[in-house]
């Protein structure tokens, strides 16, 4: 009985480590990448966006795994939906927003 003690509370800081690894880090990235994932299945048309490489634009085309996306007048791109990080609000301004975060 004395051993099984001493196991127990051998194995006691690795099943902490687990939990806190778990809370601290695999739930919230969970969290963010399901918000991901429903911000790109409601990207509609006119939407502005943030890009990965931080450009801005104008969602004009909507697709399965594609977006067009309107960079500059008469300028559009494809875009696959993954690099899309931010949605802005229409005529949101960008100071706006960068005194949010």
């Amino acid at each position: 009985m004395n051993s099984l003690n001493a196991q127990i509370l051998q194995l006691a800081p690795i099943l902490l480590m687990v939990v806190l690894f778990y809370f601290m880090l695999i739930r919230p990235q969970q969290k963010r990448a399901k918000e991901h994932q429903t911000m790109l299945a409601n990207l509609k048309r006119g939407d502005s966006v943030v890009l990965s490489s931080g450009v801005l634009g104008k969602i004009v085309r909507v697709e399965d795994k594609e977006v067009g996306v309107e960079i500059a007048q008469g300028v559009t791109v494809k875009v696959v939906k993954g690099m899309i990080t931010e949605v802005r609000a229409k005529g949101e301004p960008a100071a706006a927003n960068d005194a949010k975060n």
